[in-house]
């Protein structure tokens, strides 16, 4: 297999852009009052993070990716766990696409 020194680079190069906007945020917050407004949006953010990145791919999918919405949504339902739901929703696409490409 030949493997680039540049894609090594845009590797490294990724993961020091997340890590300073992770280190950066964290400095950021120290100066923000916690007021009940900025609790309530900071508690929002994961919820919204997770709509942008399902409504896109829902509108665009097809049947699968509408099970695996509807199977995430009853998992969370089930267990109360975010990461278990999103784990689980991620399974059913994957084989409900296996399934299609198979048949």
């Amino acid at each position: 297999m030949n493997i680039r020194t540049e894609f090594f680079l845009f590797i490294l190069a990724l993961g020091c852009a997340s890590l300073a906007c992770r280190f950066c945020g964290f400095w950021i917050m120290r100066f923000v009052d916690i007021t009940p407004r900025v609790e309530a949006a900071l508690k929002a953010t994961p919820v919204a993070v997770m709509v942008g990145l399902v409504v896109p791919a829902a509108l665009r999918g097809g049947a699968v990716e509408w099970a695996g919405i509807v199977v995430s949504g009853i998992a969370m339902k089930l267990t109360n766990n975010d990461l278990l739901a999103a784990v689980i929703g991620v399974a059913v696409v994957a084989v409900g696409r296996s399934l299609q490409l198979a048949g």
